[in-house]
């Protein structure tokens, strides 16, 4: 749901951001006045993403929200990689999806729709904006041609019996994002030792089906981009490299340089680090991108959250425990993004709490009424706070515990001035807008059976499927409860 957000008269601090290139905070300034492209690394749709993933996605969320709050036109881009991203983020192997489909005994692109399907459905659960675009890998292979092959003829890349590979030696400034230059690096450091490279760090931008890829399912056209089957004879068939899809689809819809990427810590090397290089020796601009923004890594105890350590929680985990989408959210948004969560369930208790706190705070100053009183001076401090918070690198700590204090101090104020009732009523639609989990529909006392079905009505309804909604409704209906729609969203209540 998107809200009107009252904008103040104020002169507000100019929005400044971490930029993981520079190692330090800049103010940001977009490139064209008030529009901004932004694009953020979406999910490798092989199975459904876990909370580590998503806190990556909300931390872009936020952003997104923060920067249209400030009257900023973003067109946001946000990727999914159905093909290329092979195991252990190496250029050898199996694809991620292929591995999967082999395990579920299905197309690879049938594995692809099924993710991708289940992942949209929790964005909406999560209260994510829809993006601008959501192109698909598989659907901008041309595009991801016609960068390799400008890469060739300036010199960038060669071609061996398995592939096109970049040259890192070609880039001088390769590894200014991650620390990882080519001084710094080691064979085996996350980098292929392969005897037909020119160099251990040259990144594959596009895989032959030869040898141990003579079996990959997925596979196109070399350079007419077309699909073809395995049975199809073509010397360059074969299927791109990760790190060009992003290149390719950022240039697409965002031009070649753009004001914002986001992604996970995880994501800065090799990805991110060999996407500027393929990037700016193709177009021969730069920067690539002028802000880098990534969110930090979630930990479980003392290891990182993974798939590949096999320790970690989907958002069905966590609505089976009996905690709302929005709690989760608010776990996640309430640490700084450059900060390591470490998830415990005792946290995610807490920040139901508190979340549950300021809805019922919010709903609460819906209802008041105005008297001639107090004018709402409070109510302007508040808000300089709240915008100050924010436009520090997104200091979502001090934000909240802004408005925890706006909810203590406004309970005092005995009379209301129609100006300051209003000036605080849309302080509090400017916060709900930033964080998007202040909803009332998720009420205590739900047992979580039933939360679970809100959810999945939630995100039925998001994608039209009336049909669903409607039997969800019925069988919470069962279970003892009333759901009503309405412009906030459904909400229940025992029958």
């Amino acid at each position: 749901m998107r809200y009107a957000v009252h904008m103040s008269k104020e002169k507000s601090s100019t929005l400044r951001l971490y930029n993981t290139l520079t190692k330090r905070e800049e103010e940001f300034h977009p490139m064209k006045g008030k529009h901004v492209g932004m694009y953020t690394c979406g999910p490798t749709v092989y199975g459904r993403p876990h909370i580590g993933n998503y806190s990556s996605f909300l931390m872009a969320d936020l952003l997104r929200r923060w920067l249209e709050v400030l009257g900023y036109e973003v067109r946001h881009v946000k990727n999914i990689t159905d093909v290329g991203h092979l195991v252990a983020d190496r250029d050898e192997g199996e694809d991620k999806v292929e591995k999967q489909a082999k395990e579920e005994q299905v197309d690879p692109l049938a594995i692809a729709r099924k993710y991708t399907e289940q992942y949209l459905a929790d964005e909406k659960i999560l209260n994510m904006l829809e993006p601008y675009a959501r192109p698909r890998a598989t659907e901008t292979i041309k595009e991801m041609i016609e960068i390799v092959q400008v890469l060739l003829k300036k010199g960038h890349a060669y071609e061996t019996e398995d592939g096109i590979y970049f040259s890192v030696e070609t880039f001088p400034a390769y590894g200014a994002l991650s620390g990882n230059t080519l001084k710094n690096l080691s064979a085996g450091a996350r980098v292929e030792v392969d005897e037909m490279k020119k160099h251990p760090a040259d990144f594959a931008l596009w895989k032959k089906c030869v040898g141990n890829n003579s079996m990959h399912l997925l596979r196109w056209s070399y350079p007419a981009g077309e699909r073809i089957s395995t049975t199809g004879k073509d010397e360059h068939a074969g299927f791109p490299g990760w790190h060009i899809e992003c290149s390719a689809m950022s240039r697409k819809f965002l031009g070649e340089q753009i004001d914002i990427h986001t992604g996970g810590e995880d994501n800065i090397f090799p990805h991110h680090e060999c996407e500027i290089a393929q990037s700016e020796s193709g177009s021969g601009k730069k920067p690539f991108v002028h802000t880098w923004v990534h969110r930090r890594r979630i930990n479980l105890g003392e290891e990182k959250m993974s798939k590949s350590l096999g320790n970690v929680f989907t958002l069905s985990d966590i609505l089976d425990k009996g905690y709302g989408a929005q709690d989760l959210r608010y776990y996640l948004l309430s640490v700084h993004y450059r900060t390591n969560l470490k998830f415990t369930w005792k946290g995610l208790d807490d920040a139901k709490k508190a979340r549950r706190k300021i809805t019922e705070w919010m709903e609460e100053i819906r209802k008041w009424e105005s008297k001639e009183g107090k004018e709402g001076n409070e109510c302007k401090e508040s808000r300089q706070k709240f915008f100050d918070a924010m436009n520090a690198d997104l200091n979502t700590p001090a934000a909240l515990a802004v408005l925890f204090d706006a909810a203590a101090w406004s309970r005092n104020v005995k009379q209301w001035s129609q100006e300051g009732l209003a000036a605080l009523q849309s302080f509090a639609e400017t916060a709900r807008a930033t964080f998007g989990c202040f909803e009332s529909g998720e009420e205590e006392g739900i047992p979580s059976e039933v939360q679970k079905l809100l959810d999945a009505r939630k995100a039925a309804r998001a994608n039209k499927d009336f049909k669903e909604s409607d039997r969800l409704r019925t069988e919470i209906g069962k279970k003892g409860y009333d759901v009503k729609d309405s412009v906030e969203g459904q909400k229940a209540r025992k029958m």
